[in-house]
């Protein structure tokens, strides 16, 4: 049967930490995506010719995807929510946020303990709530926070790489083929 189990899983070390370090949007649809022969749960390909726009996110963003089954339907499917904390307001970044939430990209995460995860693999992104903020009091926050959800059939599919490199860098993904533009915004 195809749902049996195949391996068991020992309690981990104490050696991983919370929290998303990276963020990288691409358009919809402009990914070619080929998976790893002996495991399809992980991207080996992406494609040629990609463009990504690259958003560094430290402090209060998180992936969290929920496990959604039901024994009566025989149905399962995941709820991918990432929640996103953009710190300082501008013109450029209202624009670019509008047009965010036209669309639904792809969204590839990276952690900090080196994982590379794409959420919308199938079916896109979609902007499901935010704040543009200014804040009251001087220690408040003054930028953007976005919700995106991705409602997939897998949880969201780790990204082949090289240990020790990134899997998004300026020219190809490292331990991927294909290759990807990465934009990157500016300080303001």
């Amino acid at each position: 049967m195809a749902c049996d189990l195949t391996l068991g899983r020992k309690e981990p070390c104490k050696d991983v930490v919370g929290g998303i370090k990276n963020v990288y949007f691409v358009d919809f649809g402009d990914m070619t995506l080929t998976f790893d022969s002996t495991d399809t749960d992980v991207i080996e390909s992406v494609g040629t010719s990609v463009a990504s726009f690259k958003y560094e996110v430290k402090g209060n963003s998180s992936l969290e995807q929920t496990v959604n089954a039901s024994r009566e339907n025989g149905t399962v499917f995941y709820e991918q929510t990432l929640n996103l904390t953009l710190k300082k307001l501008s013109k450029e970044d209202n624009k670019e946020l509008k047009l965010l939430a036209y669309g639904r990209p792809h969204v590839a995460v990276e952690d900090y303990n080196g994982n590379f995860m794409m959420v919308g693999l199938e079916h896109g992104a979609d902007v499901s709530g935010g704040t543009i903020v200014t804040g009251a009091a001087m220690g408040d926050l003054s930028g953007y926070t976005l919700t995106l959800t991705g409602m997939e059939t897998k949880p969201a599919n780790f990204m082949a790489h090289t240990s020790g490199q990134e899997v998004f860098n300026s020219t190809d993904f490292a331990g991927l083929t294909g290759t990807i533009t990465i934009t990157t915004g500016t300080n303001s």
